[in-house]
């Protein structure tokens, strides 16, 4: 039988694979999208993003009703029961919707659906085992968009069952009495939020002295206090030594990162959330000749093109944020190129954002950094204790401080911790791309009454004339 061929074929059908696809085809390309999965959205739509943020929003509505903020607002609705089964239930639907709807966009657009497990056996060549579409594949162009794993640490082999990953984090049957996040980034604090919100007594343990590693200090030290007024507990410069499954749950061994005497530490479960690798085992790509860095992932061009010709990647796989938005821009850039078309993500304007409440939202450089490369800078801040959005909704923790370059006023960094900070940093987004100088959003009108004026109010405070502080 002969192999089918395919202009492009897409190893991955996560954010960054499934829109590289979907793109390649509209720009004319035949594609074959390649995926493990029974169901599309890779990591991110099955077991990350989207099922995380659905019980984030569902816990938040049990809290506001478990610590009163409803009745405050003159809504009695009683004491909250927690139907754990129903919530994750809930979750479950939302994701299959989702996933589900890249099967009717991959139809749309005449993108050809492959599953199985993928590996390279040459340029050009794609095989597929342990799948309905087992088989041989070939190629004019591979991109591998594969993701990644959840790394974990020695001595603490994860279960999904007491020792967990996000994965299992988000499929508990059972309240947890205690739970330690071991790992104080996005995903720990968020997962950890979560938990929290229902119930759960939640301690994080944090190597580093610091929470939010890479997200502007100032923020995170802000962050943290109010994540403790809301019941979460924090070790910081704390190492894990080991974690054991017990009878009772998981026994933690934890020591000073500098160095000390060892603790035990007993939990009903431990969440390992110590970064991600990428997903690349087993694709034959140092069979083939691909080349890694030194941190494992995949070297690639201006073009997104690995070492072998023909081969490209793109999103976690590659060097840069592990975000789902960085994978897409990647993947429509990397496509746009091979079609001769102007491709290009600016990796200075891709936001942080952390899904907890308050959320806490970055762009571009912190304060740390800036210091760090000996740019002078100015900067403005503004609360949301003065903005009258904030007041009149109940969330005024939390501050916009905007970066600008001291000598031409250009935003170099902008870092948020409010309610809705992961939707209103965009506009610094927009305004960053076209190089925009903080007088610029000062100068731009902002509705009222609007979270977003806390922004221009930023702005104006780069220049020392905020308004209403």
């Amino acid at each position: 039988m002969a192999t089918e061929k395919f202009e492009l074929i897409v190893i991955g059908a996560g954010p960054g694979g499934y829109v590289a696809a979907i793109r390649a085809s509209q720009l004319g390309m035949k594609v074959a999208c390649v995926d493990r999965r029974s169901t599309l959205g890779g990591t991110c739509l099955n077991e990350g993003c989207i099922p995380s943020k659905a019980l984030l929003n569902a816990s938040e509505q049990f809290a506001k009703i478990k610590d009163g903020t409803l009745s405050n607002l003159g809504i009695d609705v009683g004491t909250p029961r927690l139907d754990l089964s129903r919530m994750q239930a809930s979750k479950d639907d939302i994701v299959s919707s989702l996933t589900s709807g890249i099967n009717f966009l991959f139809k749309k657009n005449n993108v050809i659906r492959l599953q199985g497990t993928a590996r390279i056996h040459e340029a050009g060549f794609v095989s597929l085992v342990d799948g309905p579409d087992n088989g041989s594949y070939q190629g004019d162009r591979i991109l591998i968009a594969t993701g990644s794993h959840a790394s974990s640490l020695p001595n603490v082999k994860i279960d999904e069952k007491r020792i967990v990953s996000s994965t299992g984090a988000l499929e508990l049957a059972k309240l947890p009495k205690k739970l330690v996040v071991i790992g104080a980034g996005y995903i720990g604090l968020e997962l950890g939020t979560v938990w929290a919100r229902l119930g759960s007594e939640v301690e994080v343990i944090e190597f580093l002295p610091r929470i939010l590693p890479g997200i502007d200090e100032e923020v995170a030290k802000k962050f943290m206090a109010i994540a403790k007024r809301q019941g979460l507990k924090f070790r910081v410069r704390t190492a894990v030594k080991s974690a054991k499954t017990c009878k009772t749950g998981v026994s933690l061994t934890v020591a000073p990162a500098d160095g000390g005497d060892e603790e035990q530490i007993n939990a009903d479960v431990a969440l390992v959330s110590v970064g991600r690798h990428p997903a690349i085992n087993g694709l034959g790509l140092e069979e083939v000749g691909v080349a890694l860095s030194d941190r494992g992932r995949i070297k690639v061009d201006s073009r997104f093109e690995t070492s072998v010709e023909g081969i490209f990647a793109i999103g976690d796989v590659i060097d840069g944020p592990m975000l789902a938005h960085k994978a897409e821009e990647d993947g429509v850039a990397a496509v746009e190129l091979m079609a001769g078309v102007a491709g290009h993500v600016d990796y200075d304007a891709v936001p942080g954002i952390v899904y907890t409440s308050p959320e806490v939202a970055t762009l571009g450089k912190s304060e740390e950094a800036l210091k760090s490369e000996g740019t002078t800078y100015v900067k403005g801040v503004f609360p949301f204790q003065a903005n009258s959005r904030a007041k009149a909704v109940g969330h005024t923790d939390g501050l916009v401080k905007i970066l600008a370059c001291a000598k031409t006023d250009r935003v170099l960094g902008v870092h948020i911790i409010g309610h809705e900070a992961g939707t209103v940093i965009h506009e610094c987004a927009t305004a960053m791309a076209f190089g925009a100088s903080a007088e610029d959003i000062a100068r731009t009108c902002h509705g009222h009454p609007t979270l977003n004026e806390a922004v221009k109010e930023a702005a104006l405070a780069v220049d020392g004339r905020a308004i209403h502080i």
